[in-house]
């Protein structure tokens, strides 16, 4: 196959995950993100942001080190849900997030942007 044509294989289908695990967590979550976002609402950006760019760092590593499609896909869905797992169990710890990103706690979208954010790098470390 010609590089270019492995190039946009290979872009298309983790643009493709993303949009996946983008819908996926938003529905999961018990609020609005977008909608949060769309009123100016930071807390739930560095929230959602965070859950994005961990999941993404984990599909960079699986598309450096799997050799297939099947293997990448399949990396993929884990990470989708070790990330779901992984909100849901801090969330609980934390008591409920709900009340405190739609009030725009701003730390507190921190804190679960980069809890987000660290368990995607493991887990992007797990893989290689």
């Amino acid at each position: 196959m010609p590089a270019i044509l492995a190039y946009l294989l290979h872009l298309l289908t983790a643009a493709a995950m993303v949009v996946v695990f983008f819908v996926f967590y938003t529905r999961v979550t018990p609020f609005n993100e977008v909608l949060l976002i769309r009123q100016g609402n930071q807390a739930a950006a560095f929230s959602l942001g965070g859950a994005l760019v961990g999941f993404a760092v984990t599909i960079a590593s699986a598309l450096l080190h799997t050799a297939d499609y099947v293997q990448f896909t399949g990396w993929a869905v884990g990470a989708m849900l070790v990330q779901v797992l992984v909100y849901a169990s801090a969330t609980r710890l934390l008591n409920m997030s709900k009340d405190q990103i739609e009030a725009d706690n701003k730390a507190f979208g921190v804190l679960l942007g980069a809890i987000s954010l660290s368990i995607g790098l493991i887990n992007a470390g797990c893989i290689s």
